[in-house]
C-alpha cells in the first residue's frame, strides 16, 4: 500500500473514500464543518437526528454526489475526546478502512483534524490500524471475488507541513511493524503440512538475508550433540525433522543481549496423550510464539534499534508416532536437569526448557519467552490479555507498559514457591505437569528452573494467538499477538534501560 502524509483539505482531496473524525458531545471541528457546509448541512442533520452516533469505531458512509472531491464520505466515531489514544486511533482506522473497502473504494484519505496526538504516534497508529484491519488470509482461495476489493493507497491529511513530517515518520514505523505482524499471521494461518520446522527455518534465513541478521539452523544431529533431550523427545514421534533456529541481531555494540524465546510447535496433536478431534485443526497455531519473536527481531533490525537481540525458536511437531515419547519417560534437558513425562500434551514447556537454557549462554540482560502454553490461561483471563509471570519486577513493568501502548495487553499471575511444589517428581528433578490446579502457574514454574538468575518473563498467549470473531484490527483467525508487544518492549528498552536489569535474587 502506498501511504502518504501531506497538508491538505479533506473536501478538496480526490479519493475513493474520505474519512473524518467525529467526537461525542462536541461541535464539528474545522474539517468536518467545511465538509458539512459543502454538503449543505447533510452531516449535521444526520448527527442531529441520531442516525449516526460517534461511538468508538462507528462508521457511516455518505455519498457527496459531487459536493466533495471524494466519491464517498466516511464519518468515523472516536468516542469521547478525553479517551483519545493510539489504541482508539488504531481501532477507528481499521473500521474505516474495512468499510471503505467493502463499499468498493480503492484508496482512502483520512483527515487528521482534531486528532491531537503526537504526530509520530498518530502516523504509526493510523497506519497499523489500516493495514492490520484490512488483513485477509487468501493464499489457499482458488476463487474469491472479495480479493478484487483492495485499498491500495492511504493519504493522511495534515494541518501543517511540520505535522506531516512527523506523521510520515510515524507511518513508516507503522508500516514496518504491521508488516511483521502480518507475516506472523500468515505463518500461523498456514497449514501445519506447509509450515513445518524446516519451512520456518527457511523463513528465518530469508529474513536474515533481508535484514543482515546472523541465522543458524541446528538440525537433529547438532541438537543431539548439544544435549537438548527435551526437544528431541518431543520431536521423536514426527516424520518432520526438528530444527533449533537461532537469529541474532547485533545493533548494540558491547551492550548485553536481550533474548526472545518463542514456542514453535508447528502442529500439536498432543502426542500419545492425544487431543480430542474437535478443534485439533487449530493446533497449527502452536508456533505463534516463534512467529512473534521472528517478527520482533525483524522489526529491531528494520528500525535500527541500538540493541543486541537473539531470537530462539525450538521448532518441531508433536505427533503420536511409533517412536514417540511416552508418559512415564524421563528426558534429560540441555541444563542437565531431568523431567518426568506425565502428559505428552504438555510439550511446549519441554522444548522451551532447552531453549531457555540455551539463552543463558548469552549471559542476557533479559529473557522473554512467549508461548501458546496452557488452555488454563484462557479459563483464567479469557481472550483480552496474555498471562505474564516472571522473576523481575522491572522487566514485568516494561512488558506491561508495552502491552498498554500496543493493545496487546498482559496480566500478571503469581509465581510463588508453593506452586512449584506441584511439579516435584519422585524419580526425576521435576515432572512436566502439576495437574489442573494452577495450570498456567505450574507450567511457568517449570520454565523458571531453566533461566538461572537472569531476569526472565514468561508470556502465555494460548488464548490470544487466535480469535474466533472479527475484531477491529484483528480479523477472525490468527492475531499475530506478541509481535507488536515485543517490538514496543524493545523500543522502550532502548530508550529507558541503559544498563543490565538487576538479577532476580
Amino acid at each position: 500500500m502506498k501511504i502518504t502524509a501531506f497538508p491538505g483539505k479533506i473536501e478538496k482531496t480526490r479519493a475513493g473514500a474520505a474519512a473524518v473524525a467525529v467526537f461525542e458531545g462536541e461541535k464539528p471541528g474545522a474539517g468536518l464543518s467545511r465538509v458539512d457546509k459543502a454538503m449543505a448541512g447533510a452531516v449535521g442533520r444526520l448527527i442531529k437526528r441520531g442516525d449516526f452516533t460517534p461511538k468508538p469505531g462507528a462508521v457511516s458512509i455518505l455519498y457527496p454526489d459531487g459536493a466533495l472531491a471524494a466519491e464517498r464520505l466516511l464519518l468515523v466515531g472516536f468516542g469521547k475526546r478525553s479517551d483519545l489514544s493510539a489504541e482508539r486511533v488504531r481501532l477507528a482506522a481499521a473500521k474505516a478502512a474495512a468499510a471503505a473497502r467493502s463499499a468498493g473504494a480503492h484508496d482512502l484519505a483520512f483527515d487528521l483534524d482534531g486528532l491531537n496526538l503526537d504526530p509520530l504516534d498518530l502516523g504509526q497508529a493510523l497506519t497499523e490500524g489500516t493495514l492490520l484491519g484490512l488483513y485477509r488470509f487468501l493464499r489457499y482461495k482458488s476463487e474469491n471475488g472479495e480479493a478484487k476489493k483492495q485499498i491500495s493507497a492511504l493519504a493522511l491529511l495534515c494541518d501543517t507541513a511540520s505535522q506531516a513530517a512527523g506523521v510520515k515518520r510515524g507511518a513508516r514505523t507503522g508500516e514496518v511493524i504491521a508488516a511483521s505482524a502480518i507475516m506472523a499471521r500468515d505463518m500461523v494461518s498456514a497449514p501445519g503440512a506447509d509450515m513445518t520446522p524446516l519451512a520456518i527455518a527457511g523463513i528465518a534465513r530469508s529474513m536474515g538475508r533481508k535484514h543482515r541478521l546472523r541465522v543458524q539452523v541446528l538440525d537433529r544431529r547438532r541438537i543431539r550433540n548439544l544435549g537438548m533431550g527435551a526437544l528431541l523427545g518431543v520431536a521423536a514421534g514426527s516424520a518432520q525433522p526438528p530444527a533449533f533456529v537461532v537469529v541474532e541481531y547485533r545493533g548494540g555494540g558491547r551492550k548485553p543481549w536481550v533474548a526472545l524465546v518463542g514456542k514453535t510447535i508447528t502442529f500439536d496433536s498432543g502426542g500419545i496423550s492425544l487431543k480430542p478431534g474437535e478443534g485439533m485443526d487449530k493446533m497449527k497455531d502452536d508456533m505463534s510464539g516463534g512467529a512473534a519473536v521472528l517478527g520482533a527481531i525483524a522489526n529491531a533490525a528494520a528500525l535500527n534499534l541500538p540493541l543486541n537481540v537473539v531470537a530462539l525458536l525450538p521448532a518441531t511437531e508433536n505427533m503420536p508416532g511409533g517412536s514417540a515419547y511416552k508418559p512415564g519417560d524421563i528426558l534429560t534437558t540441555l541444563s542437565g536437569k531431568t523431567i518426568e513425562i506425565m502428559n505428552t500434551d504438555a510439550e511446549g514447556r519441554l522444548i522451551l526448557a532447552d531453549a531457555l537454557a540455551y539463552a543463558c549462554r548469552y549471559k542476557p540482560a533479559a529473557i522473554v519467552d512467549i508461548a501458546t502454553l496452557t488452555g488454563a490461561c484462557r479459563i483464567a483471563l479469557g481472550q483480552e490479555a496474555a498471562g505474564m509471570l516472571g522473576t523481575n519486577d522491572g522487566l514485568k513493568a516494561q512488558l506491561r507498559a508495552a502491552g498498554e501502548k500496543t493493545g496487546e495487553r498482559v496480566w500478571e499471575l503469581p509465581l510463588w514457591e508453593g506452586y512449584c511444589d506441584l511439579i516435584k517428581s519422585d524419580i526425576a528433578d521435576m515432572k512436566n505437569t502439576g495437574g489442573r490446579d494452577g495450570g498456567v502457574i505450574t507450567a511457568a514454574c517449570l520454565l523458571s528452573k531453566f533461566v538461572g538468575n537472569y531476569p526472565w518473563v514468561h508470556l502465555d498467549i494460548a488464548a490470544t494467538a487466535w480469535t474466533e470473531k472479527d475484531r477491529p484490527y484483528t480479523p477472525k483467525g490468527a492475531t499475530g499477538f506478541g509481535c507488536r508487544l515485543l517490538t514496543q518492549f524493545l523500543r522502550d528498552y532502548t530508550a529507558s534501560t541503559k544498563q543490565q536489569i538487576p538479577n532476580h535474587k
